[in-house]
């Protein structure tokens, strides 16, 4: 009776996870899981905390922190039973920042606006996915530039960081300048990324998570922490459920911002998926990857489903290579993650009272991490290093990832046709070009 109870959950667990009972240990999968949640469960903390400056405007941090967890564990759910991948999804870093920073606060926009610009972002995903249209707009974006993006954005997300805890301030004189760090916010996330970064460097696992509780707990006597208790009901997601603008839609902003985030979960995802799937050594001799269209569907379907219940972009997490050290292979480690994500909704108090000060550091180092892309950008070849380096100051100088990435690509093509190499402006790259300058002319 026992061997056909064994026999039952494990073909079970084949068809729905693509787990293996010959290949596979259970404990060894759920661990992995668990390992991924513990990698990657800073977002529950740092994404609402991205959201709080639209708390005026009626985005409640609440449902946003719901949200978040929900599409987290709704996206890696469907990537284990999809694609059958030790591969977690989450809300993504930058993508948050461009949502809050460049779409609302400063082209002045709705969040219903962007969320509505998720929604599509992620039905067109759905539909490049289906085609080959996905290579097609990757392949047509230059090495260098897709390394300023990415390089450009973690400057932008360590700036906000440092913002938000009051490291760097607003001066009229100089624009910014550096704040008051030996008192306050700025001190304790200074503090912060004293206590997380040495952690990191002794490969302590949850390095980020530990440093964010740790310094929430260091901010409790200085009144920057306010807790609000440990345990609770997840706070309710109808302020932001299906809170689309429809008006807007046929706008030219809509169609810079959906091609935007598009561009940026496109290269996010196909990077992480890339790197992650490699060091699984699900990659085949001819560089291929099984199953990665269905990666995409789960990718894709999970953005849809957060637009929905109200956060940004769900993508791909690279922290998922934490799980495939620790030995995971099948979706079992994926749905471990997600089951992880689900139990967490009941901690919300604990992770919304984490301050802006403690989830800085995190920015930092993430920023840092993003910016390693900037060591494959050939800075001897102008043609190539120029158009990247505007690209890479604009994101966060303008405050804006958009107005960087269509300066980058206009930069590139225009560079590259004055000094006669015709050849390496690919077509799609000049009809972006074109869309971009009618953009700064006519608007």
């Amino acid at each position: 009776m026992m061997a056909q109870i064994i026999f039952a959950m494990n073909s079970f667990l084949n068809k729905a996870f693509g787990f293996d009972p010959t290949i596979h240990k259970k404990s060894r999968e759920i661990t992995a899981g668990i390992t991924t949640f513990l990698t990657m469960s800073y977002i529950l903390a740092v994404n609402p905390d991205i959201f709080r400056p639209l708390a005026e405007f009626g985005m409640d941090t609440g449902a946003v922190f719901t949200a978040t967890a929900l599409a987290a564990a709704f996206g890696t759910l469907l990537m284990a039973v999809l694609a059958k991948m030790p591969i977690a999804l989450a809300p993504g870093m930058g993508l948050n920042a461009f949502f809050v920073y460049t779409v609302c606060l400063s082209m002045g926009y709705s969040w219903q606006f962007a969320l509505t610009a998720v929604l599509i972002e992620g039905i067109l995903f759905v539909i490049l996915t289906l085609t080959n249209i996905r290579s097609w707009i990757v392949d047509a974006i230059p090495a260098s530039i897709k390394n300023a993006i990415g390089a450009g954005i973690g400057l932008f997300i360590a700036l906000i960081g440092m913002q938000n805890a009051g490291i760097i301030v607003s001066d009229p004189a100089t624009l910014i300048s550096l704040g008051d760090i030996t008192s306050g916010s700025a001190l304790l996330a200074l503090c912060g990324l004293l206590i997380t970064v040495p952690l990191m460097v002794r490969k302590v696992p949850c390095a980020l998570l530990i440093g964010i509780f740790v310094t929430t707990i260091a901010g409790i006597p200085f009144g920057i922490t306010q807790w609000r208790g440990f345990v609770s009901l997840p706070p309710s997601v109808s302020s932001t459920f299906c809170q689309f603008e429809w008006n807007n839609i046929l706008c030219p902003d809509m169609f810079i911002v959906v091609a935007t985030m598009l561009f940026l979960d496109i290269f996010d995802t196909m990077g992480s998926l890339v790197a992650i799937c490699t060091q699984a050594g699900f990659s085949r001799e001819d560089g291929s990857i099984p199953r990665i269209n269905r990666a995409f569907m789960a990718d894709s379907i999970a953005t849809i489903f957060g637009a929905i219940v109200g956060t940004n972009t769900t993508t791909t997490y690279v922290e998922s290579a934490s799980g495939v050290s620790a030995g995971g292979r099948s979706g079992l480690t994926a749905a471990t993650t997600a089951l992880c994500f689900v139990l967490a909704l009941f901690f919300a108090p604990l992770f919304l009272a984490v301050p802006s000060a403690a989830t800085a550091p995190v920015l930092i180092i993430v920023g840092l991490m993003m910016v390693k892309p900037i060591k494959d950008i050939p800075i001897e070849d102008f043609s190539e290093s120029l158009p990247a380096f505007v690209t890479l100051v604009t994101i966060p100088m303008a405050y804006s990832i958009s107005d960087g990435i269509m300066l980058g690509v206009i930069s590139y093509s225009v560079i590259n046709a004055l000094c006669g190499k015709f050849d390496k402006v690919s077509i799609p790259m000049w009809v972006l070009a074109v869309c971009f300058i009618c953009k700064y002319i006519l608007l």
